[in-house]
């Protein structure tokens, strides 16, 4: 861990909400000291085109780069979501990445699952620790979590270990179970998979 992530894990202070607020945990603000993690807004279009429109993104992630009249629908639709949640970078009141923070059916099994995408621009400074972090620890607190799974290429090094360093542990290893694109033949470009995990109970970064 960097001296930058590790700061970034241990300035943060996100107090618990009321059992009265609880329900409605998704609509407040995550704030720490350089982040805030918030629902996204129409208006975050330009931001999300900056950050989206890079090929660089796609590396190990569905889709390809968008122009802004597809920004500005992804803002729409992330907007109506409740999985979605923008990271906002205090200093330049700008939209950085985003997570995904959903629970998996069934319900019961108190699951949720979590992904992440960081602009370019701001990776390797300790952001997507903070902003992980500080969800997690507001999703523990306020939604019953029981466990967080989350997915990555084995060849995405600096995921996987930004996982290890909040706390998950490797929980299996698929084997060119997924593709996300296709060769000149049209033959499927399969991919490993990590799946990750971190229990309530076992999060270290609990408060």
């Amino acid at each position: 861990m960097t001296e930058q992530e590790e700061s970034a894990i241990k300035n943060i202070s996100i107090p618990s909400l009321p059992k009265s607020e609880k329900e409605s945990w998704r609509e407040t603000k995550i704030e720490t000291s350089r982040l805030v993690v918030r629902a996204f807004q129409p208006e975050d279009a330009a931001d999300l085109y900056e950050y989206l429109s890079q090929e660089e993104v796609y590396r190990f992630e569905p889709g390809e780069p968008v122009d802004r009249e597809k920004a500005q629908k992804l803002a729409i639709e992330m907007t109506a979501s409740s999985g979605f949640w923008a990271v906002e970078l205090k200093a330049e009141h700008k939209v950085i990445g985003q997570i995904y923070f959903e629970q998996v059916e069934p319900q019961r099994i108190m699951t949720w699952e979590l992904g992440y995408i960081l602009s370019p621009r701001h990776q390797r400074q300790g952001c997507a620790t903070e902003a992980v972090s500080a969800l997690l620890q507001r999703g523990f607190d306020a939604a019953g979590i029981h466990r967080v799974v989350a997915h990555c290429n084995p060849e995405n090094t600096a995921s996987w270990k930004l996982l290890e360093r909040l706390g998950f542990r490797r929980e299996g290893h698929l084997k060119r179970n997924m593709f996300f694109r296709r060769d000149s033949n049209d033959n499927p470009l399969w991919n490993d998979t990590f799946i990750y995990a971190v229990l309530d109970g076992d999060y270290p970064h609990r408060l």
